[in-house]
C-alpha cells in the first residue's frame, strides 16, 4: 500500500533477505552513552524512541573492533562475548517498537587520542597531538579479522545488520587516500592495493555473517582533503564492495581534517547528493544519501530524483524521535527541525561529553527528563517568548498546566530572531516556526505586546511564575560610546541602522563573528545557492582533482570590516569546537581584519581610537558596532518566592546560551 504522504520516504527497502519498512535511515552519531556498559539502558531508551517514532534502520554510535581502534582511552568497544548480553538490552529495545538496527564498527586510525595508535602510514593527523605507528602487514590482516569478528558478535547480539566505517578520515579510509597511505606492501601504492583493506573487511565479514545480515558501508564518496580519492577511485571502490557482500552504501562526506564544512548549518541543504548520485549510477544495491537533510520535502525529492535509494539522517534524529511518523501523519509542519548548530551533539562529542540535542534537551537524556502529565493542573505565567520560556511554556502545556505566555514584543523568538538574519543560519526560521505550532498545538495562551508586573500576575491568580525576559546589549564604558557613529548590534542586525563601509565591530563572541558575516555580504533571499557555495569552498564534484577539491573563488565583500576584542587570546577560540573553525574561516576570506589585545581609548569624529600594547591606531569608520556581552533583564524577579523562577538569559547573560536556554526552560517546567 503506498503511502499518502511521501510515497517515496515511506515506501518499503527490499534487500533481498529482509526488508526495511522505509528509506529513513538514522545515521550513526556518537552519544558518549556507548563508552560505558552501565549507561546501556539510557542508550536503550534512546534508540527505543526512535524505533517508535518510525525509523527504517537506525545505526549506533562507533564501536570499536580493538583496543588500538579505540577513539579514546575506554571507548566503546566491542570484540568480547561478554559484551553480547549488554548489546542485548539495546537491540531487544529497539526490535519490541518494531524497529532494526545495525551496529556501526569504526576504527579511529590516525585519529585515535591515545598514544597506541595505529593508520596505514606513519603520519600525523592535522588535528591530534598523537603520531600513529604504521601497521605492519600482519597487523592489517589481523584487523580485517576483528572488523569481521565484532560483525559476527554483533550479529549474535540481535542487531540486524552493522555498518563498516569506511569515511570520515577513520582507519580505512587512510589506507584508501594517498594522503595517509605511503605503504609499498599489497596495501599500499596502486588505487587496487588502496581499497584491498576495505574490501577484505566486507568480503570477510559477509563470510562470517551469512546472507541474512546486513552489511553496510559507509563509503567517503568525496574526501574533500589534498591527496584524497580521485571520482574513479571512489567509483571503482564501490563497485567492489558490492562485489564483495556489501548490501547497502552509505555516503561519507569529507574527512574531520578537511577544511571544507560539511554538516554545519551555513552548508546548502543536501549539499553533496550529487556525489551519492555518482555511485549509484555504478552499482545496483541501494545508496543511501546523507550530510544535511533535515526535511522530509527535501528526502522526498532525492528520492523522486533518483540521486539515492534512501537518506541517512542521524543530527535530525536527535532533534525529534518522531520525525517519520510525523511526516507519515502529514504533520511535517510539526517536527522539531535540526538547525545544524552542533553545539549539544558534536560539540559534546568532541568534549568526551554526553550528547544531546540544543532545540531538544531530552535527546540521550530520555530516562531523566521526562514530560509526565500532571495529577495537579497549575495557572502558570511565563514571562519573555525567547528560546527559554517558548521551552518552557510549552513543555508546561504539554504536562497539562494553564500555561499563559507574555512578550512586550509582537512576535515570539527573542534573541533567535536576530540569529536567523545571518547569512548561513537560515535554519534558524524553523525553530521559530515549530514553536509557534507548539504553542497552538499545546494551548498555550500567547498575549504578544504585553509588558506585565509581577504583581499583577499575582492578582490575576497564577500558581507559578516562570520570569524568561533574557538580556539586553551591554554598553561599555568608552569615551564617546554616545557618539552617532556607535550603534547597536540589536539595531543593525534588526534593520534599524544604515550601516556605512567601514566597520569597527567592539566584541569578538558568537554575536561579533554573526554581524560580521552579516556585514560582509550583500543581503539575498533564502540560503546560499549551491554553485556559490561550492565556489567559496572549492569543491568540484564533477572534478577528478584528488578529493574533489579545486581553487576557492570568493566574492568581495561589500564592507571593510575589523573585529576587535580585549582578550589577547586569538579571536574566535570560544566559538563552538566543531564549527567555530568555519566561522574564523569566513572571516578571514572575507578580509576582515582581527586584532586581539585592544583598549579602547575613545570615539570621535575621527573614528575608533585603540591601543594595541604600546601602538596607538585611530580605525578611520563610519560606524562602531558594539557586541561587547549582555546584561540579565531580571528586574521582574523577587529572590525568595517559590513561585517565581529565573530561566535563561534572565538567569545568566554569559554569552547568549540557547542550548541552556531551552534545556533548563524544559527542564523548570519538567517539575512545576
Amino acid at each position: 500500500m503506498t503511502a499518502k504522504h511521501y510515497p517515496n520516504l515511506l515506501a518499503p527497502l527490499d534487500l533481498g533477505h529482509t526488508q526495511l519498512k522505509n528509506r529513513v535511515i538514522m545515521g550513526s552519531m556518537h552519544t558518549g552513552l556507548e563508552d560505558r556498559f552501565w549507561q546501556f539502558p539510557k542508550l536503550a531508551a534512546y534508540f527505543a524512541e526512535r524505533a517508535r517514532g518510525g525509523v527504517g534502520l537506525i545505526v549506533t554510535g562507533g564501536f570499536n573492533p580493538n583496543k588500538k581502534g579505540w577513539f579514546y582511552p575506554f571507548a566503546g568497544l566491542f570484540n568480547s562475548r561478554l559484551d553480547i548480553r549488554n548489546h542485548r538490552k539495546v537491540t531487544d529495545a529497539v526490535h519490541q517498537e518494531g524497529g532494526k538496527i545495525a551496529l556501526q564498527i569504526l576504527h579511529a586510525g590516525r585519529y585515535s587520542y591515545h598514544p597506541f595508535s595505529r593508520s596505514a602510514s606513519a603520519i600525523k593527523s592535522p588535528i591530534n597531538p598523537f603520531k600513529p605507528k604504521a601497521m605492519s602487514t600482519k597487523e592489517v590482516e589481523q584487523t580485517v579479522k576483528d572488523f569481521a569478528h565484532t560483525a559476527w558478535l554483533a550479529k549474535q547480539a540481535g542487531y540486524d545488520g552493522v555498518e563498516i566505517m569506511g569515511s570520515e578520515g577513520y582507519l580505512i579510509n587512510q589506507f584508501t587516500a594517498p594522503r595517509t597511505n605511503k605503504r609499498t606492501d599489497k596495501y599500499g601504492g596502486s588505487a587496487e592495493n588502496r581499497r584491498r583493506f576495505p574490501v577484505e573487511i566486507v568480503r570477510e565479514a559477509r563470510k562470517r555473517c551469512g546472507d541474512d545480515f546486513i552489511i553496510m558501508f559507509r563509503l567517503s564518496v568525496i574526501d574533500l582533503v589534498p591527496e584524497g580519492c580521485t571520482h574513479e577511485e571512489v567509483l571503482d571502490l564501490a563497485r567492489e564492495l558490492e562485489a564483495a557482500g556489501a548490501n547497502i552504501l552509505n555516503s561519507g562526506i569529507g574527512w574531520h581534517e578537511a577544511r571544507v564544512p560539511t554538516i554545519v548549518t551555513s552548508v546548502p541543504r543536501a549539499a553533496f547528493v550529487k556525489a551519492t548520485r555518482q555511485v549509484k549510477d555504478v552499482v545496483s544495491i541501494p545508496v543511501v544519501a546523507s550530510n544535511r537533510i533535515n526535511d522530509p520535502d527535501l528526502a522526498e525529492a532525492i528520492l523522486v530524483d533518483g540521486d539515492a535509494d534512501a537518506v541517512s539522517m542521524a543530527r535530525p534524529l536527535l532533534a525529534d524521535a518522531e520525525f517519520v511518523n510525523k511526516a507519515a501523519e502529514g504533520r511535517a509542519d510539526e517536527i522539531n527541525t535540526c538547525i545544524a548548530c552542533n553545539q549539544a551533539c558534536l560539540d559534546h562529542t568532541f568534549s568526551l561529553k554526553r550528547a544531546s540535542c540544543l532545540v531538544n534537551p531530552r535527546a540521550c537524556h530520555e530516562t531523566e527528563l521526562l514530560y509526565l502529565k500532571t495529577a495537579n493542573p497549575k495557572k502558570v505565567a511565563v514571562v519573555g517568548a525567547g528560546p527559554a520560556g517558548l521551552s518552557c511554556a510549552t513543555v508546561a502545556a504539554e504536562r497539562g498546566h494553564n500555561v499563559t505566555l507574555f512578550d512586550q514584543s509582537a512576535e515570539i523568538g527573542g534573541q533567535f530572531n536576530m540569529a536567523k538574519v545571518i547569512p548561513g543560519k537560515e535554519e534558524f526560521h524553523n525553530t521559530i516556526r515549530y514553536f509557534t505550532k507548539r504553542i497552538e498545538s499545546t494551548g498555550v495562551n500567547l498575549q504578544l505586546n504585553t509588558r506585565v508586573e509581577i504583581a499583577d500576575l499575582e492578582k490575576q491568580g497564577f500558581d507559578e511564575i516562570v520570569i524568561a525576559t533574557g538580556v539586553t546589549p551591554r554598553t561599555p564604558g568608552i569615551p564617546g560610546v554616545d557618539h552617532p557613529k556607535v550603534l547597536s548590534y540589536v539595531d543593525v542586525l534588526r534593520g534599524k541602522a544604515e550601516v556605512g563601509e567601514k566597520v569597527a565591530v567592539i566584541g569578538a563572541g558568537g554575536i561579533g563573528f554573526d554581524v560580521c558575516e552579516f556585514l560582509a555580504e550583500a543581503p539575498r533571499e533564502g540560503e546560499q545557492p549551491l554553485p556559490e557555495w561550492m565556489k567559496e569552498w572549492g569543491v568540484d564534484m564533477d572534478s577528478d582533482t584528488r578529493g574533489g577539491l579545486v581553487e576557492p573563488e570568493v566574492e568581495k565583500p561589500v564592507r571593510q570590516l575589523t573585529l576587535l576584542q580585549r582578550k589577547t587570546t586569538s579571536l574566535g577560540k570560544d566559538l563552538g569546537k566543531t564549527s567555530g573553525w568555519v566561522h574564523r574561516a569566513t572571516l578571514k576570506s572575507r578580509n576582515v581584519e582581527m586584532l586581539a589585545g585592544c583598549s579602547y581609548e575613545k570615539i570621535d569624529d575621527a573614528g575608533l581610537h585603540i591601543k594595541i600594547g604600546e601602538e596607538t591606531r585611530v580605525l578611520d569608520v563610519d560606524h562602531v558596532i558594539l557586541c561587547a556581552g549582555q546584561e540579565s533583564l531580571k528586574e521582574l524577579y523577587q529572590d525568595g518566592k517559590d513561585h517565581v523562577h529565573l530561566i535563561g538569559g534572565a538567569e545568566l547573560a554569559a554569552e547568549l546560551d540557547a542550548k541552556r536556554a531551552i534545556r533548563q526552560g524544559a527542564e523548570v517546567a519538567a517539575k512545576l
